[in-house]
């Protein structure tokens, strides 16, 4: 009777000893780490954006060598050595790869109008200096500003998403105007919005006939000078 229960305990025994090696993979420690199951997330999205930004700069750096015109899809992902489907899956067209570009030149306005805030200058002085050092940027970078004025990418209505940028850069020259017609220096006869319109229209209109070379060629700082200078003259109380 002994004998059978010691065989017994043994067989229960080689048992229970089975099932724990034949237990489910998942049981593994390394399959409970959280870390372990964020880490193959995180490192395909920072594999996303890298490529997304590499897109960006290959495609900046063919518009500024061979020009926006000739550039075409095809001569980037050909650098990348990507195809077109990976391409269209971050961007949907070579226009849509300047819009980075697009933005952090509002970016860039919104900073020198807040800076320009800061000052005690008047508004004739403010409004030089803002736009010459927004044309001396442009004139140093001139093709890839061409790409930037043909593809749309600073425009509001052909990019949306530019839209609350230009937002704020806009409200920041309204408050300069809006200062200069508290202070005598500029017309309250126009609205500050009208008068802001009539301003970014000007230039505008400049930048764009210069990267084309609309009017011939000249130097973009001195068309912009001449277009506030135009401005602050009619625009005097």
């Amino acid at each position: 009777m002994v004998r059978v229960e010691v065989a017994a305990r043994r067989r229960n025994r080689n048992h229970r000893s089975s099932v724990k090696r034949n237990a489910p993979a998942q049981n593994h420690p390394a399959h409970n780490n959280p870390a372990q199951n964020h880490e193959v997330p995180g490192l395909r999205e920072r594999k996303k954006a890298r490529l997304r930004q590499q897109i960006i700069d290959t495609a900046i750096r063919l518009f500024r060598k061979q020009g926006y015109e000739k550039t075409r899809i095809d001569d980037i992902v050909k650098i990348l050595e990507i195809s077109q489907p990976t391409f269209f899956r971050y961007f949907p067209s070579k226009d849509a790869v300047l819009r980075d570009v697009g933005k952090r030149g509002f970016e860039c306005i919104a900073e020198r109008l807040k800076s320009e805030l800061s000052t005690k200058a008047n508004t004739a002085e403010r409004l030089h200096r803002l736009y010459h050092a927004m044309a001396l940027e442009a004139e140093t970078d001139r093709p890839l500003w061409k790409a930037v004025v043909l593809s749309g990418a600073m425009d509001p209505v052909r990019s949306p998403e530019v839209r609350g940028l230009e937002g704020v850069a806009i409200s920041r020259l309204r408050e300069i105007l809006a200062q200069g017609q508290e202070r005598g220096e500029i017309t309250s006869v126009f609205p500050v919005v009208h008068l802001a319109e009539f301003m970014e229209a000007l230039y505008h209109t400049v930048v764009r006939q210069w990267t084309v070379d609309l009017t011939g060629p000249h130097k973009l700082t001195e068309r912009v000078d001449s277009a506030v200078e135009f401005f602050l003259r009619g625009v005097k109380p």
